[in-house]
């Protein structure tokens, strides 16, 4: 269940909320129409976790816009993803922002204390594909999760990969990101008992078709429990890694 959703009725079993209050908290504004945009301000209580801004195509103004709507209305955190240096110069003089030129990623409000059962490795084949990497760690660590980054350590020396076996046994979810012909995460997915989701990357000479090479080695991977999201998808990754880490049992 929805951990808002969660310590409101929890709220309201105390005493501490009435349930008309409770009610209103729960159906009032599940949107602000701003014109250019529909800012969805239900989207952490349906799903856990506050609508993200993907900054491709939109204008710095309407970036700015959309962060202004959100804080108004109670969100503390704002992630922005795909966001280039101009939108980005904009956006911080009106608000303060951490942004992160080379995987293009912009975060207001900071980063939470980390929750979860466990922790997010986020691997990659080569020194190339960080900056879907780092989308991928970041997007994790902004809702939520510990991630622990293990950098470079490709099939081409395997024995990298190989030194952190205790790593990789410790995980909880593993995000295995590679581009050439995508093989990480068969290995990865062949030596970890927890979930792996893999993401190929547009790393490579001409014959890997910008990462379909790597998506098609990835999707029919021999190994057990991959799973696949598309190219150059970090934020994908990062954000279905922290559903997995947040997973709750219930009886």
């Amino acid at each position: 269940m929805n951990s808002d959703i969660r310590k409101l009725l929890e709220s309201v079993q105390s005493g501490e909320t009435s349930v008309d209050d409770a009610l209103m908290e729960m159906k009032t504004a599940p949107f602000e129409d701003i014109g250019y945009a529909k800012v969805d301000l239900h989207r952490r209580i349906r799903q856990g976790a506050a609508e993200v801004i993907y900054g491709a195509g939109k204008t710095p103004e309407q970036i700015a816009g959309i962060i202004e709507s959100m804080r108004r209305n109670g969100q503390e955190r704002v992630l922005i993803t795909r966001m280039s240096q101009q939108a980005a110069d904009y956006v911080e003089k009106v608000v303060e922002l951490d942004y992160r030129k080379d995987s293009k990623v912009g975060i207001v409000g900071g980063f939470p204390e980390p929750s979860g059962i466990g922790k997010v490795v986020i691997a990659t084949g080569g020194t190339s594909d960080i900056p879907v990497a780092e989308e991928a760690a970041l997007t994790a660590e902004i809702l939520g999760s510990k991630v622990e980054r293990l950098y470079d350590v490709g099939v081409a020396g395997v024995h990298r990969l190989l030194a952190h076996m205790e790593l990789i046994m410790g995980a909880s979810v593993i995000v295995a990101i590679a581009g050439m012909e995508g093989a990480l995460a068969s290995v990865i997915g062949g030596l970890a008992d927890c979930p792996v989701i893999a993401v190929p990357t547009s790393v490579g000479y001409g014959a890997s078709f910008g990462g379909v090479s790597a998506l098609l080695s990835m999707l029919n991977s021999c190994a057990s429990g991959v799973s696949v999201v598309n190219i150059d998808n970090g934020f994908g990754a990062g954000y279905l890694a922290n559903m997995i880490n947040h997973m709750e049992v219930h009886p």
